[in-house]
């Protein structure tokens, strides 16, 4: 791709009209301009242990940062000061972010379409856990096969075909509703663009081999395969966060970065 424009921080593909990148957050500039050439806005300061959030991706206007120096900011539609009014996706009060011991933990509050974090490395999930993995939400179901097709009379009904399946990773369609269903016989299921048990040609926020799923020590261990996007895990109560990590809700992807 001789034109494609290239982050010079990690080397990843920046799309046209973007000006971060999606994998690090590193401001890009076209040929031509730079940071010599960028005009500075008088703002707050970013308090030493503090945090703020850079927008990559949304709604709201790209590279606008969010400085986090309170104790607690609420992002939402309509209530606190992280506010996205034409993000319909977003509950009128979603998300915050809040600090406990000098810690930033991020919480769901409770929003319809949820909170997500990127994973940062090989995590255990629990039955019914949500990711995405690029444009797509998937669900985690633990199986209980005897319960879902009970006996009768001491016979076990057909299933088809008999294996010893652990777990299944379903697609959410619109209206909440179950799409594609997957599950493996060696409980080992890879997710991605093309190649894999679970294939999405048309996601192009998918990388081609995206994430595994695997039956480890009696849970689901999702792991991420290096992928451009990364995949991300819904917050069921409050999540610790570090420096460097995305947080997506709405249709608005951010980057944090704490000031050591």
């Amino acid at each position: 791709m001789p034109n494609a424009r290239v982050c010079t921080e990690c080397g990843a593909v920046v799309p046209d009209g973007h000006h971060y990148c999606g994998r690090c957050g590193a401001r890009y500039f076209d040929e031509g301009s730079g940071a010599a050439n960028e005009t500075m806005f008088f703002g707050a300061m970013q308090a030493p242990g503090r945090a703020k959030l850079i927008l990559i991706r949304g709604e709201g206007l790209e590279g606008l940062s969010y400085h986090l120096n309170a104790t607690e900011h609420v992002a939402g539609r309509k209530q606190g000061a992280i506010l996205f009014p034409e993000d319909n996706y977003l509950s009128p009060r979603h998300a915050s972010f809040l600090y406990r011991d000098n810690v930033l933990y991020l919480k769901d509050e409770g929003s319809h379409n949820g909170t997500f974090l990127r994973l940062r490395g090989p995590r255990a999930v629990a039955d019914g856990q949500e990711i995405l993995v690029g444009e797509q939400l998937l669900r985690i179901e633990y199986l209980n096969l005897k319960a879902e097709y009970p006996m009768r009379e001491e016979t076990l009904m057909y299933i088809s075909p008999p294996k010893d399946y652990m777990f299944r990773v379903t697609q959410i369609v619109r209206g909440g509703k179950p799409g594609a269903s997957f599950c493996s016989v060696n409980n080992d299921v890879l997710v991605g663009r093309e190649g894999c048990d679970m294939n999405f040609p048309d996601d192009r926020h998918a990388s081609r081999k995206h994430v595994r799923l695997t039956w480890k020590d009696g849970q689901v261990v999702v792991q991420d395969h290096d992928s451009r996007n990364g995949t991300f895990i819904r917050v069921s109560n409050e999540e610790r966060l570090q420096h460097g990590d995305y947080v997506y809700f709405g249709s608005e992807l951010m980057r944090v970065e704490i000031n050591v």
